[in-house]
């Protein structure tokens, strides 16, 4: 790994359904927990899917989505002393889709001679997530927003890395944060065929490559990496690892699933590994998009294999998307964190209810239970 060319992970913090904190979270992903259950925000009795990975909280809207940002924030920035670090230096990138209204407040605003002030509207908006960190750690460098569903987070990461690389900022705060569990994202994403209707057995209901698949689990969460130039990591904290590579690509299909034969995704992917001067022999372990529906996964499993070939049966490969079910717009950073820290202790998080992998997305998966894996770099998709 070229180290000029790579972002130092010095801060780290995570929400998910599984804990609050990234040690409780990966110690329950390798524990083999699932947070998946009964929705509890609201009655969904009458819905066609009744279940979710849900964070225990009372609030909702955008007071939600802040509370879950401070708490990731607060656990990356912990142990940091960026105070000679100067403001026009600290850059901000998450990942974030529009605060879902509450349908109360959406009826009353529509033809209602009291509609919502501007300062509600901006408070919806995805933006409004990324002025809060940098109000918040007095960031006055670049900011980027980016909403584009499940990459929103990941893309958020690529684009601190490459602002590093090009000398505009010395540190990054990079992340996302997102709230699926919602009236209009359960219907809505029903009637598209996308969730488990596996309103019975909640807990089995995430089995990403798995034959039996009928679709993901909505999940909600935030997560945040502090990221710094290798200039300056040394004297701002301690490091925990690297962020050396970043593939983007388009693969001009279709808003909801992937092409059968995996391009773009394979692209990506192997633009990441060269990006960050590696081979496909140096990926120890593949965190997967791995959603539980059946065309992204076997999409993703043809475009590991067209992307790494024969190699691609030796590179451990799991779907944490299985205990944590799909945060959307936060998934990218959080799985990266996961993907980080399974390196780090060389040990692969299961994928759980895998129990007959179907023939077309034939990998070296992790199963039900945690493996120990080779030291090495980890590769993390988010589609």
């Amino acid at each position: 790994m070229n180290r000029d060319r790579a972002a130092a992970v010095i801060g780290q913090g995570a929400v998910t359904p599984l804990a609050s904190g990234v040690s409780a979270t990966f110690a329950a992903l390798v524990a083999g927990r699932s947070a998946i259950g009964p929705i509890r925000r609201f009655d969904a009795s009458r819905y066609p899917v009744t279940f979710a990975a849900e964070i225990a909280h009372d609030l909702t809207g955008p007071a939600l989505y802040a509370a879950l940002l401070d708490e990731a924030l607060a656990e990356a920035r912990a142990g940091l002393d960026l105070g000679s670090v100067a403001p026009d230096r600290i850059g901000v990138f998450l990942g974030s889709e529009a605060v879902r209204p509450d349908l109360e407040v959406l009826a009353h605003g529509l033809g209602s001679a009291d509609p919502p002030s501007p300062a509600d509207v901006a408070a919806h908006l995805p933006a409004a997530v990324t002025r809060r960190v940098a109000r918040a750690v007095g960031a006055m460098g670049p900011q980027g927003t980016y909403s584009v569903a499940c990459t929103s987070s990941g893309m958020a990461l690529g684009e601190a890395l490459l602002a590093i690389r090009r000398g505009e900022v010395d540190v990054a705060f990079a992340g996302g944060v997102d709230v699926l569990v919602h009236p209009l994202m359960v219907t809505g994403f029903a009637r598209l065929g996308a969730l488990s209707t596996r309103n019975d057995d909640p807990s089995s209901a995430s089995r990403p490559f798995d034959l039996d698949r009928d679709g993901f689990v909505l999940g909600e969460g935030s997560g945040m990496v502090v990221l710094a130039s290798p200039r300056v990591a040394d004297r701002l904290g301690p490091v925990h690892g690297w962020l050396s590579g970043y593939g983007l690509t388009c693969n001009a299909w279709r808003i909801t699933d992937s092409p059968a034969d995996g391009r773009g995704a394979s692209e990506a992917m192997a633009n990441a590994v060269a990006d960050a001067g590696r081979t496909p022999e140096d990926v120890a372990y593949i965190n997967a998009h791995g959603t539980s529906t059946p065309q992204n996964d076997a999409s993703e499993a043809r475009a590991v294999r067209r992307a790494f070939g024969e190699q691609a049966g030796r590179m451990p490969i799991s779907s944490t998307k299985s205990a944590m079910g799909h945060l959307v717009a936060a998934c990218g950073v959080v799985e990266a964190i996961v993907a980080l820290r399974a390196v780090c202790e060389r040990v692969a998080p299961p994928t759980l209810n895998l129990e007959r992998v179907d023939p077309e997305c034939a990998l070296d998966h992790v199963g039900r239970f945690a493996r120990e894996i080779r030291p090495g770099v980890a590769l993390t998709n988010a589609f």
